[in-house]
C-alpha cells in the first residue's frame, strides 16, 4: 500500500475507490460526491497555508476557522443541494526571472477547501492511473526523484541526447472540454464532474477588472497542479509510453515534473524523430512547445565528442546539467544550480535585509536562516557544493552591507561582523540529498 492509500490520510469508503481503481483501469465512478463529507472538508481546511493570501472575500484561515463546524456544515449542506458557488479569484502578478510576470489566481479560503476535498477524492483514482514518469504534485514523490531518473540515464549511457522542452503558457492553455472528456474516463459522477466545473468556471477579478476566461485552469488553484498532470497524462505520457517508446531503438526516458519535462534518448535518430512529433501530438490538445525554449542537446559525455567536441548543458528544475572529469579523470554527470535561480535566491537575501535592516540582529538572523536553510534543502546535491558556498557567501556580504545601513554611519567592521557571526552563524553549505551513488 503506498503512501496515498494508507488509513491516515484515507477514509475507508475512499480507500475502495483507490483500491477499484489500481483493480480495474477502465472503471468509472458513478458515486463519489457523497464522499465529501464534514471530516473530509475539515482535513481540506487544515491543509490551507497559514498566513496564505486572501481572495477577494478578504477572509483570513483565521477568520474562517472561528465557528468551524458550523461553517462547514453549511458548505457541505450547499454543496449537497448544488447551491454552492464559487467567488471570483483574485488575480495578481509576481515577477519572473525574465523580467516578465506570471499570473497567480487566489480563491478564497472557502473555496480552497472545496477543492482540497475534490483533490482528496480525485487523487484517490488518479494516483493508481499516473504513470511513473511524472513527478509533480504526488503523494511521496518529488523534484529530486526525477533528477535521480535524469542522473542515473546520463550516467547509463542513456541520456546521449536531451530534448529540453517548455509548453507555452500551459496552464491558461489546457482545452477544458478536452479536459472534461478525459476526466469522463473515469468519473460519471454528474454531480463531482459539476462541483469541477464550476471551480474551472469561476471568474477572475484583477483590481477592478473582472473576466471569463474560457480555457485554462488558473495558476495558484489548489485543485490546479492535479488537473494539469490529468492532461498531460493523457496527451502526453499515456502517449510516450504506449506509442513512441516501442518504436525506440535505444532507451528513451520521459522525466515530467507537472509542465516541467524532458526526454533523454540513448540514439539521436530517435531523439530526432520524437521532436518532429511531439509538436504535433501537443496540438492536438490545443499545447505549443515555446520554439526559443525548445532545443534538441548533445550529451553524450566528452569522450563520445558531440557537436563541437563538446556535449552540451541543459536546465532542469532549477539545476542546470552539465558533465564533469572527476580526480580519477573519470567523466560523470553532475548538476549545479542555475545561474538565474542563484540570482533569484540572491535577491530575495537582499530584499530581506534591506526590508528589515531595523528589526533586531537575532530576528534577522533567523528569518535569513530560514531561507537559506530552504535553498540548501533544494540544492543540496551532491556535485553541487560550490554553487550552495557562493550562495552562502555572498548572502554574508549582503547581511553585512545592510547592517551598516541601520543608520547614517557604519556600525561595524567586517571584523566585527565576524565576530557578530560567531553567535548568529549562518546554514553552512552541505549536501542533503545523494542523487545516485554512482555519480560521486
Amino acid at each position: 500500500m503506498t503512501a496515498a492509500l494508507n488509513e491516515e490520510n484515507m477514509s475507508p469508503k475512499l480507500m475502495k475507490v483507490a483500491e477499484v481503481a489500481k483493480r480495474d483501469s477502465s472503471a468509472r465512478f458513478y458515486s463519489l460526491a457523497y464522499l465529501i463529507d464534514e471530516d473530509m472538508l475539515a482535513r481540506a481546511f487544515h491543509r490551507v497555508r497559514r498566513g496564505a493570501a486572501v481572495g477577494v472575500d478578504g477572509v483570513t484561515k483565521g477568520e474562517y476557522g472561528r465557528g468551524l463546524g458550523e461553517k462547514l456544515r453549511d458548505l457541505r449542506g450547499r454543496m449537497k443541494a448544488g447551491t454552492y458557488r464559487h467567488q471570483p479569484i483574485r488575480r495578481v502578478h509576481i515577477p519572473k526571472e525574465s523580467g516578465k510576470t506570471r499570473p497567480i489566481g487566489i480563491p478564497s479560503v472557502e473555496d480552497k477547501i472545496v477543492q482540497g476535498a475534490l483533490m482528496e477524492v480525485m487523487n484517490a483514482i488518479y494516483e493508481q492511473d499516473f504513470l511513473d514518469c511524472s513527478y509533480g504534485f504526488r503523494p511521496g514523490r518529488g523534484a529530486h526523484d526525477a533528477l535521480r531518473v535524469l542522473d542515473r540515464a546520463a550516467y547509463k549511457g542513456e541520456a546521449n541526447w536531451v530534448l529540453e522542452a517548455d509548453i507555452k503558457s500551459y496552464f491558461d492553455s489546457i482545452d477544458r472540454k478536452e479536459l472534461a472528456e478525459m476526466l469522463r474516463r473515469r468519473i460519471a459522477d454528474g454531480a463531482l464532474m459539476r462541483l469541477v466545473g464550476k471551480c474551472l468556471r469561476a471568474g477572475v477579478l484583477e483590481g477592478e477588472q473582472y473576466s471569463e476566461p474560457e480555457y485554462g485552469t488558473p495558476q495558484g488553484s489548489v485543485l490546479s497542479p492535479l488537473l494539469g498532470n490529468i492532461y498531460l497524462h493523457y496527451a502526453l505520457d499515456e502517449w510516450f509510453n504506449r506509442e513512441v517508446k516501442p518504436r525506440m531503438k535505444g532507451a528513451a526516458h520521459l522525466i515530467r515534473y507537472a509542465d516541467d519535462f524532458i526526454v533523454a534518448f540513448e540514439r539521436k535518430d530517435d531523439a530526432e524523430r520524437v521532436m518532429e512529433v511531439l509538436p504535433k501530438r501537443l496540438g492536438r490538445y490545443g499545447l505549443e512547445l515555446h520554439p526559443d525554449k525548445t532545443r534538441l542537446v548533445p550529451f553524450r559525455p566528452p569522450r563520445h565528442g558531440g557537436e563541437g567536441g563538446r556535449p552540451g548543458t541543459f536546465d532542469f528544475l532549477g539545476f542546470t546539467a552539465y558533465w564533469r572529469r572527476t580526480r580519477n579523470g573519470k567523466w560523470v554527470p553532475q548538476l549545479k544550480t542555475r545561474c538565474g535561480r542563484l540570482r533569484r535566491a540572491l535577491k530575495a537575501v537582499a530584499e530581506r535585509c534591506r526590508s528589515h535592516r531595523h528589526d533586531s540582529v537575532k530576528d534577522q538572523h533567523a528569518t535569513l536562516c530560514s531561507k537559506i536553510q530552504g535553498h540548501i534543502n533544494y540544492f543540496g546535491v551532491n556535485g553541487n557544493y560550490r554553487s550552495l558556498a557562493a550562495l552562502v557567501h555572498k548572502a554574508e556580504r549582503i547581511w553585512f552591507k545592510w547592517l551598516n545601513r541601520r543608520s547614517q554611519r557604519a556600525s561595524k567592521t567586517w571584523e566585527q561582523f565576524q565576530d557578530m557571526l560567531r553567535d548568529f552563524p549562518l546554514p553552512r553549505p552541505r549536501i542533503v540529498v545523494r542523487l545516485w551513488a554512482g555519480a560521486t
